[in-house]
C-alpha cells in the first residue's frame, strides 16, 4: 500500500465540506427564527428537537469513537488533537463542537500533505476523513431528511408550492443523495485498485440514491399533509420493525454494547430513508425484502393520501385524476432508481473478498510490509514474530533492522521506509459488507 497524499481536489473538498457545514447552520438559525416570528411554536418546537437530537447523536459518535482510541495525547497526529486534553475533548463534545474539531485536524493534514513535502505514512488524513464521511451519513439522515420533510409538509399544506420551491427541495435531496455518495467514495480507498474506479460509479450510485430517497421523501410529505397525526406514528412503528432486523444482522460496529445499541438505532433510522449495509456476506435477499417492504409502504401511504384527497381535502383541492398521477409517479421513481441500481451492481460494482480489501487486521494492529528492491510488497518476517510486542518496541526493532541494512549494504539502493497504515476499523468493516 503506497504512502497516501491528499490532492489539491480533495482538500477543496475537505473545505467545501466544512463551508457547507457553516452554511447549515446559519440556515437552520434562519428557519428557527423564521417560525418564532410567525408564531408557529409547533413547527419550532419540532424542528429544534431534530436539530438538538440529531447534533447530540453525532457528538456521541464523535466521542465514542475518541473514547475507543488511545486517550494519550502524544498518541495523537495533529496538532490539533494535542492542544487538548481529554477532559477538554470531552467538553468539547458536550458543547455540540466536536464535529468542527475532527475538521480542523483533517483541514490541518490535508493542507500539509497538499501543499508541502510532509508525508502521511500512516493513513491518518485517511482515517479521520473516514470517520467525518461517517458523521456527516448520520446527519444527513438525522437532520437533514426529517427537516425536509417538515419543511416540505408545511408548503404543501400552505398551497405555496411553486417552482422555486421545488428548485429548492430538489437541492435538498441532492445533498442528501451527495452526503450518501461521499461515505461511498470514502469506501473507495480500500479498493486495491481505486484508480481503476471510473467517475461513472459515483453517478450511478449518487442517481439511484437521489431517486430511491426523492421518492421516500415525497410519498412521506404527502402522507404527513394529509395525516399529519399519524405520520409519528408510522416512523415508530416502521423503526421498532427496522431495529429488529438490524438487531437480526448482528452487526459489529461499535466497540462497547451501549454503542452498539445505539448504532443499530441509528441504522433503523437511515433504513427508514435509504438502504445501508451492515451485515457481512451477500445481502441480495436482506436488500430485495427491505426494498419490498418500502415499495409496499411508499404504494400505501401514496394510496392514503389519494383516499384523503378525494372526500375531504384537508387543503387546497386536487382533482382525483392529478392525484392519481402524483401517487403512481412516486411509486414510478422508487422502481427507476431501483433500476438504477440494479445499473450500478451490473457494470460499476467490484465484489471482493474481504482479504482482497486494503488495511487489513494485521496492519491496523501494527504490522508491517516492506518492499523489495523491484517494488513489490512483503509481509514483514518480524511481523508475525513482534505481534505481541509493544508498539514501542515494534518501531526499535524497525530502526534496528534499517540500521542493519544501512551498514551491510551501503552500495546497493537502499530499500524505502516502512510503510505503516494506521486502519480504520470500522470503516474497514463497512466497505466488507458492501465490497464482498
Amino acid at each position: 500500500m503506497g504512502v497516501f497524499k491528499f490532492s489539491p481536489g480533495d482538500f477543496i473538498f475537505i473545505c467545501l465540506g466544512l463551508v457547507l457545514l457553516l452554511l447549515d447552520i446559519v440556515l437552520d438559525i434562519v428557519a428557527v427564527v423564521s417560525f418564532y416570528q410567525e408564531k408557529d411554536y409547533a413547527s419550532l418546537c419540532i424542528l429544534l428537537l431534530l436539530l438538538v437530537g440529531s447534533s447530540v447523536l453525532v457528538q456521541v459518535f464523535s466521542w465514542l469513537w475518541y473514547s475507543y482510541e488511545d486517550e494519550n495525547e502524544d498518541q495523537r497526529q495533529t496538532k490539533v488533537e494535542k492542544c487538548l486534553s481529554p477532559c477538554m475533548l470531552k467538553l468539547l463534545h458536550v458543547l455540540q463542537l466536536g464535529i468542527y474539531f475532527r475538521h480542523a485536524g483533517v483541514v490541518e493534514l490535508s493542507l500539509c500533505s497538499s501543499y508541502s513535502d510532509i508525508r502521511d505514512p500512516e493513513g491518518v488524513s485517511v482515517y479521520l476523513s473516514h470517520d467525518l464521511s461517517m458523521l456527516r451519513l448520520i446527519e444527513a439522515f438525522s437532520e437533514s431528511a426529517p427537516q425536509l420533510l417538515l419543511m416540505l409538509t408545511i408548503i404543501l399544506q400552505s398551497g405555496e408550492l411553486g417552482p422555486v420551491t421545488v428548485l429548492k427541495a430538489c437541492g435538498s435531496v441532492s445533498a442528501i443523495a451527495f452526503s450518501v455518495t461521499m461515505y461511498h467514495r470514502s469506501l473507495r480507498s480500500f479498493l486495491p485498485d481505486k484508480e481503476k474506479q471510473r467517475m461513472m460509479s459515483s453517478v450511478a450510485y449518487f442517481l439511484w440514491n437521489l431517486l430511491l430517497i426523492s421518492s421516500r421523501l415525497v410519498a412521506l410529505t404527502l402522507f404527513a399533509s394529509a395525516l399529519p397525526c399519524f405520520v409519528f406514528a408510522h416512523f415508530f412503528c416502521s423503526w421498532l420493525v427496522l431495529l429488529f432486523f438490524v438487531w437480526r444482522s448482528k452487526t459489529d460496529f461499535m466497540e462497547s454494547p451501549c454503542g452498539e445499541w445505539l448504532y443499530r438505532a441509528t441504522v433503523g433510522l437511515i433504513w427508514y430513508f435509504d438502504w445501508f449495509n451492515v451485515a457481512e456476506g451477500r445481502t441480495r435477499y436482506r436488500t430485495l425484502l427491505y426494498h419490498g417492504y418500502m415499495l409496499m409502504d411508499i404504494s400505501l401511504l401514496c394510496a392514503l393520501w389519494c383516499w384523503k384527497m378525494s372526500p375531504d381535502p384537508p387543503y387546497f383541492e386536487v382533482p382525483p385524476l392529478y392525484a392519481v398521477i402524483t401517487a403512481v409517479s412516486v411509486v414510478a421513481v422508487y422502481i427507476l432508481g431501483l433500476l438504477f441500481k440494479l445499473l450500478y451492481y451490473r457494470c460499476y460494482h467490484p465484489n471482493l473478498a474481504k482479504e482482497e480489501l486494503k488495511g487489513d487486521a494485521r496492519v491496523g494492529q501494527g504490522a508491517t510490509r516492506l518492499q523489495t528492491f523491484s517494488g513489490d510488497e512483503i509481509d514483514s518476517p518480524m511481523s508475525s514474530a513482534t505481534e505481541d510486542v509493544p508498539e514501542d518496541e515494534h518501531y526499535q526493532s524497525l530502526r534496528i533492522l534499517e540500521a542493519d541494512t544501512d551498514v551491510t549494504d551501503r552500495s546497493g539502493p537502499r530499500a524505502p521506509a516502512p510503510d505503516i497504515k494506521r486502519c480504520n476499523k470500522r470503516m474497514r468493516k463497512l466497505a466488507e459488507n458492501f465490497y464482498s
